[in-house]
C-alpha cells in the first residue's frame, strides 16, 4: 500500500511538471498564433478595418534594400530618367555618397532639407504610421515629420481636373473586396521615389493596394507607372506589424539644421549614428524592427 501512494504521489507531481511547462511554452505561442489569425475585423460600414499603429517589419530577404527602398532592383530608366538618376546624391543605398543632397535630408552644408518626402518614398522612412477609419475615410498619419493623408473611399474614382501639382499627389482610393485601392496622380518632379534617388516627373502614377491578410500584418503594394522616367511599369511593397501599445511621438524634420555640427562633432561615427543623432534618437525605434522576419 505504501508503495501504491508513492507510484501515485510521484505521478501527480510529473503530471503537475508537465503541465506547467506545456502551458509556459505554448500559452504565448498559442495566444500569439491566434492573435495572428482572428478574423479580420471590420468597420461599421462593412469594410475591412486597417486602424492601428503600424510599424515597418520587412523580412531578412529584403536586408539590403529595405532601409532605403521598396525594391531590391533598379528598374530600366528613359534616357530623360536615367539622367536625372544620374545627378542625384543620395545618402543611402548602392550610390550613397557623403555630401549628400537628398531634398528630405542632405548631409551638405548647403541645404537644410525637409522638404515632404512624397508618396511612395513616406513609407521607406524608418518611421510607424497610424491609419484612423471612419466611414468613407482612410487618413494615415505618418510619424515623420507629421504628414497626412486623407483617402475618401466613397466618391468618384476619377482625379479632379486641372489640379496643380503637390508633393504628396491628388489621391482617390475605393474598396475591391478587402483590398483597399489608392490611386494617385498630380505630383511635382520635386521628390525621389526613394531614399536611394530613384528619380521621378510630372507623370508619375502611383498605385497603392493596401491588405491586411493577418490581424498584426498590413502589407502595401505599389506599382509605380512614369512612362517619362520609367521604360515600364514596375513594383515593390512595404510590410507592417501591428504595434497596439505604442503611440505616435513628436518628430519634427527641422531638428536637422543642426546635422551639419552633429556630424562634425561626431566625424569618426558610423553614418548609422549620425542618422540617429540627427533625428533625435527617434529612427533607432524603426531601424531596430524593420529587418525582424515575418
Amino acid at each position: 500500500m505504501k508503495k501504491y501512494w508513492v507510484v501515485q504521489a510521484l505521478s501527480l507531481v510529473a503530471a503537475l511538471i508537465f503541465s506547467s511547462r506545456l502551458c509556459a511554452q505554448t500559452s504565448p505561442k498559442t495566444a500569439a498564433k491566434s492573435g495572428a489569425t482572428q478574423a479580420l475585423s471590420r468597420t461599421t460600414d462593412g469594410v475591412p478595418d486597417f486602424s492601428g499603429v503600424w510599424e515597418g517589419h520587412m523580412p531578412p530577404s529584403a536586408r539590403k534594400w529595405a532601409g532605403y527602398s521598396f525594391t531590391g532592383d533598379i528598374p530600366e530608366m528613359t534616357p530623360w530618367g536615367k539622367a536625372q538618376y544620374e545627378q542625384t546624391k543620395p545618402s543611402w543605398g548602392q550610390r550613397a555618397v557623403a555630401e549628400s543632397t537628398d531634398p528630405v535630408n542632405p548631409t551638405t552644408g548647403n541645404e537644410i532639407g525637409c522638404f515632404p518626402t512624397g508618396v511612395p518614398r513616406i513609407y521607406v522612412h524608418p518611421f510607424p504610421m497610424e491609419i484612423i477609419q471612419i466611414p468613407g475615410r482612410v487618413v494615415q498619419l505618418f510619424e515623420f515629420n507629421h504628414f497626412i493623408r486623407q483617402i475618401y473611399t466613397t466618391g468618384p474614382h476619377e482625379h479632379a481636373k486641372d489640379l496643380d501639382p503637390t508633393w504628396m499627389g491628388d489621391s482617390v482610393g475605393w474598396w475591391e473586396g478587402d483590398t483597399l485601392v489608392i490611386d494617385s496622380v498630380d505630383f511635382n518632379a520635386k521628390t525621389w521615389l526613394d531614399r536611394a534617388g530613384l528619380p521621378h516627373s510630372d507623370q508619375l502614377h502611383v498605385i497603392e493596394r493596401i491588405t491586411r491578410p493577418k490581424h498584426d500584418t498590413l502589407v502595401v503594394h505599389i506599382t509605380i507607372d512614369d512612362p517619362k522616367a520609367y521604360t515600364k511599369t514596375w513594383e515593390g511593397e512595404r510590410i507592417y506589424v501591428l504595434e497596439p501599445d505604442w503611440k505616435l511621438t513628436e518628430m519634427i524634420c527641422e531638428d536637422n539644421i543642426t546635422f551639419n555640427e552633429l556630424k562634425k562633432a561626431g566625424k569618426n561615427s558610423n553614418r548609422s549614428s549620425w542618422h540617429t543623432s540627427a533625428y533625435g534618437g527617434l529612427a533607432l525605434r524603426g531601424l531596430n524592427s524593420i529587418f525582424r522576419s515575418v
